[in-house]
């Protein structure tokens, strides 16, 4: 796999070797081994997928500590538009975003670690959306901030008409108000 460096330290693209013939394509889509030695020791406990039509934007979602989250998402079938927005406070990089492409055809992955929050938006007519995480989903731990956030800047490259958001997500707070989120020299690891 090709690892890209992201601008936000942690937070990397990745592009699996693809294996193409008449038949069609094969690719390894997680090597742990592989993780371990070019982005770093995470132990993943659960996979997750959803499926969303064009405009469903999904976040900017994170679980607070103890049971913070990374993850490896992917996206098996169509487009979405795919964010990590650094979220510890005291980074040099706080409130700062990557955004990334993610379909089904250039078969990318987005690692987002612990510390960052995440969301998406399907560019496609649908997409099937999958994520590994290395902790255990915990309700009481959720988090969020505003997908709008003007300070954030991010262009989700969908019309703010055409989007479709749960109810939650409309209520989530802006970066500047949001009550919990990490601090920068915190050990996001310890559980």
């Amino acid at each position: 796999m090709n690892i890209i460096r992201t601008a936000l330290d942690g937070v990397v693209i990745i592009e699996p070797r693809l294996f193409m013939d008449s038949r069609g394509y094969f690719f390894e889509s997680y090597s742990q081994r592989e993780f371990d030695e070019k982005i770093g020791p995470v132990r993943f406990v659960q996979d997750n997928e959803s499926c969303s039509s064009y405009g469903v934007l999904r976040g900017l979602h994170f679980q607070k500590p103890p049971f913070a989250q990374s993850k490896l998402v992917r996206v098996v079938q169509g487009t979405v538009l795919d964010v990590a927005v650094d979220i510890r406070r005291g980074s040099p990089t706080f409130g700062q975003h990557v955004a990334v492409e993610l379909s089904g055809d250039n078969h990318r992955q987005f690692f987002i670690p612990r510390g960052f929050a995440h969301g998406f938006c399907v560019l496609s007519p649908t997409a099937l959306f999958q994520y590994k995480c290395d902790n255990f989903y915990a309700p009481q731990s959720e988090g969020a901030v505003a997908w709008n956030d003007p300070a954030l800047g991010i262009d989700w490259k969908v019309r703010t008409q055409d989007v479709i958001l749960s109810e939650k997500d409309t209520r989530h707070p802006l970066l500047k108000d949001a009550p919990e989120l990490f601090d920068y020299n915190e050990d996001l690891y310890r559980i």
